[in-house]
């Protein structure tokens, strides 16, 4: 015997419910709960009454609130990872993002670069968008270390604009064991850059 709309929405509420502040789900993780236009239903009428935030489309996040801050929003990673899940991909910050992540740009751009080994993606999430582009197997050899995050920024910053500055900046930001992890991912880079990360994590100018 079905459900009927009433009870799929008091299901889709506990469920919500026993979920963690913060948490992103989509509405695929429902489908236990009933058929997927009474589980979008259910999902519209929390949207609108606070019960979930809609950080982007086909996204839904439990409200978390902090004392100080208020409430929090989603962070790009959590957007992206989010997305990744459901197919296992791989992401790795790229561009301006990455430069940002790592204390080389105070800015967080409008658009948000991920490379992925998966399908290729975009949301929009307020003003900005956030983009998974696919490329290859080489650019994706080093996703998730340190060294990816540093070879995408000095990628994105360019050969010219790398100076002693940018070197100092990216030394103070890393530690010992990030400076191993550089030298044995030195052959995965580009060799211009591959040359840069020996000078950061060897203390040269």
């Amino acid at each position: 015997m079905g459900k009927h709309a009433g009870s799929i929405d008091d299901l889709v509420l506990r469920r919500i419910r026993k979920m963690r502040p913060g948490t992103l789900f989509k509405p695929r993780d429902l489908n236990d709960l009933g058929t997927r236009t009474a589980v979008a239903s259910a999902l519209s009428r929390y949207t609108r009454d606070g019960t979930v935030k809609q950080p982007a489309r086909g996204l839904y996040q439990v409200p978390a609130i902090d004392p100080v801050l208020g409430e929090l929003t989603a962070t790009p990673d959590q957007i992206a990872n989010a997305l990744a899940g459901e197919h296992h991909m791989k992401l790795q910050p790229s561009g301006a993002y990455a430069a940002n992540l790592l204390g080389l740009s105070d800015q967080v751009p409008q658009r948000i670069v991920y490379l992925t080994d998966g399908t290729p993606r975009e949301v929009r999430v307020g003003r900005q968008r956030i983009v998974l582009r696919r490329t290859t197997p080489r650019n994706m050899a080093t996703a998730g270390r340190v060294s990816g995050l540093v070879i995408q920024a000095l990628r994105h910053l360019g050969r010219r604009h790398v100076d002693s500055t940018v070197i100092r900046k990216l030394r103070a930001r890393l530690d010992r064991k990030d400076f191993a992890r550089l030298l044995a991912d030195v052959p995965l880079a580009p060799v211009w850059i591959g040359e840069l990360m020996r000078k950061i994590a060897s203390g040269d100018e």
